[in-house]
């Protein structure tokens, strides 16, 4: 099993629709991976076409447990006096990205853009992301952690 670590760069949305009474929306975006979760800054006053340019990182075990590999990006409304809502959420499949990464050493997806649905399952706008894989190479230190160890005699 290959560990490594996926590296999510979140660059901006266009067109998102917003969901409060007047039309303005302060979003963020809500980062998942197999029970992991990330969580952008608010992106305040910035409306429907908001710029984060923020990086984060999940711990990646390939192929582990399961067989779900999908980053999903929820994207909300911060509200002050209410609940957040929720705007829509896009999801990218990395399986193929692990793959790669797990025989090249590294892989990267550049920054595209991925249509947003929102609940009613009708597109809400596009949000641009950009996906890289690293795998973690052990450094052997020179400690025998048992097993067999060769005679200098």
């Amino acid at each position: 099993m290959a560990i490594g670590t996926l590296e999510v760069k979140l660059v901006n949305a266009k067109g998102l629709k917003g969901t409060d009474f007047l039309g303005r929306i302060d979003p963020y975006v809500l980062i998942q991976y197999k029970g992991q979760e990330r969580k952008s800054r608010v992106a305040r006053d910035e409306g429907a076409s908001p710029v984060w340019n923020e990086k984060f990182t999940f711990r990646v075990e390939y192929p582990g447990n399961g067989d779900e590999f999908k980053l999903v990006l929820k994207i909300m409304d911060h509200d002050t006096f209410s609940s957040d809502d929720f705007i829509g959420q896009a999801s990218i499949y990395v399986e193929d990205l692990l793959a790669v990464g797990v025989e090249n050493g590294e892989s990267e997806l550049r920054a595209q853009k991925y249509s947003v649905v929102g609940a009613d399952l009708n597109y809400c706008g596009e949000i641009q992301v950009a996906v890289s894989f690293t795998q973690k190479v052990d450094e052997y230190d020179g400690e025998e952690l048992g097993g067999w160890n060769q005679s200098q005699y």
